[in-house]
């Protein structure tokens, strides 16, 4: 089985789809749960999802994913840029993921106020489950996708490197042969070529070595 390598943009985008999909799935589960006694909600159950505890954590998280692959599809410049961007989103979910471990019983305590109309806190009892667990790998997944596409953008290629490597070509005697772009460009046919399927009349690199031209 071929080791998955964090440098290259396969491994940039596999990490990414992981990362953010696990916090995605995760959203929408039961992150803390524990009980309460109020007197408005009385002695009762409460849990709390993740976009409830956390509600930054979605939109992240896909924010995350177009970073990754916006950074394997574009130049030099713009790939660390995003890189970066892809970094600081990582930063942000592990802050919300890392709130919540820190201290559960505080988070739910705040939805707990919230299905009740008020605002600050109840004091609750709570304790985190698997799902959170689950979202701190996929923190850790984006975390080691932004530095392994650091290290390794320097080697990638953006998908319009084939357009910025030189475009002339010699011809059957060495002369300089206008690319298909540049004939275009000077409001010439491209496909009008001779027989040996050297330039046809009209272009100029063939024009020069006309007699009496």
């Amino acid at each position: 089985m071929r080791r998955l390598d964090p440098t290259t943009k396969s491994g940039v985008v596999l990490l990414a789809l992981v990362g953010a999909g696990l916090l995605l799935v995760s959203g929408s589960r039961t992150w803390v749960t524990g009980t309460v006694d109020d007197a408005v909600l009385g002695a009762s159950r409460i849990t709390g999802t993740g976009t409830q505890v956390a509600s930054g954590v979605v939109a992240l998280a896909l924010a995350a994913l177009a970073a990754a692959i916006a950074s394997t599809t574009s130049g030099r410049g713009v790939r660390r840029v995003t890189l970066v961007l892809l970094l600081l989103v990582a930063v942000a979910e592990a802050f919300f993921v890392g709130r919540v471990l820190l201290d559960p019983s505080g988070v739910l305590g705040s939805v707990a106020a919230a299905s009740t109309g008020r605002t600050g806190t109840i004091e609750t009892r709570a304790a985190v489950t698997a799902w959170l667990w689950l979202a701190l790998v996929g923190v850790v997944l984006l975390v080691a996708c932004a530095v392994g596409g650091w290290v390794g953008s320097r080697r990638w290629q953006g998908l319009g490197a084939r357009y910025e490597t030189p475009t002339d070509r010699a011809g059957a005697r060495g002369q300089r042969v206008a690319s298909d772009w540049d004939r275009l460009d000077a409001g010439e046919d491209p496909t009008s070529t001779g027989a040996d399927g050297s330039a046809g009349p009209g272009d100029p690199a063939t024009r020069d070595e006309r007699p009496g031209t």
